[in-house]
């Protein structure tokens, strides 16, 4: 004589509990939220070095425009409409090309003046290394 179990006695057929899927959901939000913090880290790791590699950029422009012209510039749109530069370039921080221009005796002409020594981020706050964005 074959007995035949119902669904419902039958043990594989169960699915998983609330209380299964409840900590599967757990697990995966604190997997998600770890890479998430982890992707912000490296976003804001990847925005500085090109904020240093764009300041690097510009000073060696503006010592270049100098050593050729024999004078200083006076902005750095002089630097772009001499071709020093292709553009403006943006300030990854605050996604604007709004740079803090430090402006000094133009030491390398004749005739004096004043121009643009350096330059420096327009960026409030610290970055990752402890260090003010405008001290780059």
């Amino acid at each position: 004589m074959l007995y035949r179990l119902s669904n419902s006695d039958r043990r594989g057929d169960r699915g998983f509990t609330l209380l299964e899927l409840v900590m599967v959901m757990t697990i995966i939000v604190i997997l998600a939220s770890v890479g998430v913090a982890s992707y912000q880290q490296i976003q804001l790791k990847a925005r500085e070095t090109i904020l240093r590699e764009d300041l690097r950029q510009m000073r060696k422009m503006i010592d270049q425009f100098a050593a050729d012209k024999e004078r200083l510039p006076q902005s750095i749109e002089e630097l772009v409409q001499e071709r020093y530069l292709r553009s403006v370039p943006v300030d990854p921080i605050t996604d604007e090309a709004d740079w803090e221009l430090e402006m000094g005796d133009d030491d390398v002409s004749l005739t004096g003046g004043q121009g643009v020594v350096d330059v420096h981020s327009s960026a409030r706050g610290e970055g990752s290394d402890g260090k003010s964005y405008r001290e780059y």
